[in-house]
Order: structure tokens, then C-alpha cells, then sequence
């Protein structure tokens, strides 16, 4: 998990210095109509913040299986309205949700990460592999983000 933990806190840093670079225009365009701009793919990835966070506590907390449910990634973007924040607005709180990701993931007894976890029912996988998904799903928008 150090691993993990390493390239998060890099991303702590570096995301926010690469966005800030975007003026409001070029984080807000959208490439296609049914596409999401570069603001509302960070904004999908305070969502994804959000929903992991509770994940990671609750595999910690109760008992085995978790059972963890998706969430409707397009209306979370659409509700949070990420389209009328500002950039830095959306910036801070990706990086107040992640810096709280880090210091959870920083902290987890290492037979938690055995902890089994339901998602939706159906795929069965433990609190490590939900762990490492949350860091390769930032760095494939990020991606699409910086290019």
C-alpha cells in the first residue's frame, strides 16, 4: 500500500498545479456534446472520492462481506453542477477528499486489506484491489485530462 500511498500524494500536488494551467474556457469546454469537459472529469473524480472514502472506512468497520454499491456516475456529475464552479472551486475539493484518502489508505491495518467486499451484488473483492482501482481510475482520467 505504500506504493499507493507514494503516487497519491504525488497526484496531491501535481494535479492541481497541471489544472491550474487550463484557463476557465479550456476547462470548461466540452469536446463533444455528450462529453464531459476537463472540470466535470475532476468533478467525476471528487464523486469517485466521495463514494470510495465511505468505501474504504466501511470495509474497515463492519462486517465481512461489504456490501458496496455503485453509484450513477453521469447524474452525480449532472446534480453536483461542477459546470458552474470555478476551476479552482473543483480543484479544492478533489484535493481535500483526496488528501483525507490518503491519510485513511496511509492508515490501514494491513489484515484489512484482506477484507472481503461485495459490489453490487455480484464481484467479490477485497479492500486492497478496491484501493488500487481507485488510484488506476484517477490516473486513466487524469489521462484524458492532461493528455
Amino acid at each position: 500500500m505504500q506504493a499507493v500511498t507514494n503516487k497519491l500524494c504525488y497526484w496531491l500536488t501535481e494535479a492541481p498545479e497541471q489544472f491550474q494551467r487550463f484557463s476557465e474556457d479550456e476547462a470548461s469546454a466540452r469536446p463533444a456534446p455528450d462529453k464531459w469537459s476537463k472540470k466535470e472529469i475532476l468533478g467525476h473524480l471528487c464523486d469517485s472520492a466521495i463514494n470510495n472514502l465511505s468505501r474504504f472506512v466501511r470495509a474497515q468497520c463492519e462486517p465481512e462481506p461489504v456490501m458496496l454499491h455503485k453509484y450513477q456516475q453521469n447524474d452525480w456529475v449532472r446534480v453536483q453542477c461542477y459546470e458552474k464552479m470555478s476551476c479552482d472551486e473543483v480543484c479544492s475539493l478533489w484535493l481535500t477528499l483526496n488528501k483525507q484518502i490518503a491519510r485513511v489508505i496511509a492508515n490501514v491495518p494491513s489484515d484489512k486489506l484482506r477484507t472481503a467486499c461485495c459490489v453490487n451484488g455480484t464481484a467479490n473483492v477485497t479492500l486492497q484491489w478496491l484501493i488500487q482501482d481507485y488510484l488506476d481510475h484517477m490516473e486513466h482520467h487524469f489521462k484524458q485530462i492532461f493528455g
